[in-house]
């Protein structure tokens, strides 16, 4: 970036939360069923979010390995249920990391047009080698569909 530019090398009209959460998966228990069990609730992503956040409608994500013969072959598979009383577009950004804290492959799912009360599940191949990652999430958002 040269100084003084007018321009800069992120261009972003909000302010990024560069933070991470794990991803939910079938072990997980979502913030509405903890406060139902009577279990604390920790913020996702560094934030503090309420229960019933649009956060919450991420009900699973996780890493698929069809790998065979020696052959890898390892995708993501997600569930997300539109909490909400519009229909709804949901946008996510997510990284595989290694167990040694390197980053291997991050990616962007995209949902159109979930109604309210409605399940929607999915699938996205990876060129990941190895299903012993774990998954984060490092930006969700939920918006009115059209």
């Amino acid at each position: 970036m040269v100084s003084g530019s007018p321009f800069s090398s992120r261009a972003s009209c909000a302010t990024k939360d560069d933070s991470s959460a794990p991803a939910p998966d079938k072990g997980t228990t979502t913030a509405e069923q903890q406060q139902t069990e009577g279990q604390a609730v920790e913020p996702q992503g560094g934030r503090s979010e309420a229960a019933g956040s649009e956060r919450d409608d991420l009900v699973s994500f996780e890493i698929d390995d069809r790998s065979q013969a020696g052959i890898e072959d390892i995708w993501v598979t997600w569930t997300i249920r539109n909490r909400s009383s519009e229909k709804s577009n949901y946008t996510w950004e997510w990284e595989a990391v290694a167990p040694d804290g390197n980053r291997l492959y991050n990616s962007t799912e995209f949902v159109t047009d979930v109604q309210p009360g409605q399940t929607a599940k999915g699938e996205s191949p990876t060129t990941l080698k190895t299903p012993n990652m774990k998954i984060n999430i490092t930006e969700f958002d939920r918006s009115k569909s059209w």
